[in-house]
């Protein structure tokens, strides 16, 4: 059995603010080993189940968090930028099921670090008429390859979004409680990573009775940016329409095309 696991930091149990996820920060580099003891054990929950391969996609920022020398050795690494899919690189239908270990809730939610893909320019993006943070984006991603999406981690605003999303079946592990955007109540770091490896066990056990997260095509894909000025940069995708002052749409009959070229409506809007 063949996992995809992608690795966010803004979920990690005791990640609550800038000190914490550049390399800047003064708390970054513990806030490194917490990220990859977390992903340590799901890997550790899965193969405990029969996951027999795991390949692990670093998918904050610079996509160089996850320390290599403390990562589970069954699991190989994907790292750095740029990669065409982003967090969700190296994904394909050679997999049989996707799990987000240290996921963030979507922007104008009231989890810790929320934001979608950018926060210094998005403000709410939709798949056809749903709007998504990166659980939705990413695990529509996953579903483009019939995937399904079995474990997500993270605060109890991200854990509730996946389920209300993916289905209330869906397997989570809340490792923190959100305070406000920059605080939580936090697990215990070992406790943190033994619920994540129970959740994972118990993800790969049933993982047969997920469904892939499929919109219904022609896709239509809208992104909401902070201000007008943002919006204009977007707008020069070719193919795409102006929807008002701050909104871009984009529509694809391929839900690979949509979601890659709304990544490109992000990165041409900077």
């Amino acid at each position: 059995m063949r996992i995809f696991m992608s690795v966010d930091i803004e979920g990690v149990c005791d990640v609550v603010n800038k000190e914490h996820t550049g390399n800047s920060g003064f708390l970054y580099n513990s806030a490194r080993e917490q990220m990859t003891k977390e992903a340590n054990a799901a890997i550790e929950g899965a193969i405990k189940a029969g996951a027999t391969e795991i390949v692990v996609n670093d998918s904050h920022g610079p996509m160089v968090n996850l320390m290599p020398g403390l990562l589970h050795k069954q699991a190989e690494l994907i790292t750095g930028t740029t990669k065409p899919q982003g967090m969700m690189q190296g994904v394909d239908d050679s997999f049989d099921a996707v799990m987000f270990v240290g996921y963030h809730s979507r922007n104008n939610t009231p989890g810790v670090l929320s934001h979608t893909i950018s926060g210094g320019s998005v403000d709410n993006i939709w798949i056809n008429d749903t709007v998504v943070g990166e659980i939705g984006f990413n695990a529509a991603f996953a579903g483009a390859y019939d995937l399904p999406v079995i474990l997500v981690t993270g605060d109890n605003v991200a854990t509730a979004e996946a389920r209300e999303l993916l289905g209330e079946d869906l397997t989570t592990a809340q490792v923190k409680k959100a305070v406000t955007r920059y605080s939580a109540q936090c697990l215990h770091p070992e406790t943190a990573c033994e619920r994540i490896k129970e959740a994972a066990f118990n993800a790969v056990t049933n993982y047969k009775s997920r469904k892939p997260y499929k919109p219904e095509a022609p896709y239509v894909g809208k992104i909401q940016f902070h201000n007008s000025g943002l919006a204009d940069g977007a707008a020069r995708l070719p193919g795409s329409t102006r929807v008002s002052g701050d909104t871009v749409s984009y529509q694809s009959d391929c839900l690979i095309d949509l979601l890659n070229a709304l990544r490109v409506l992000i990165s041409l809007s900077r």
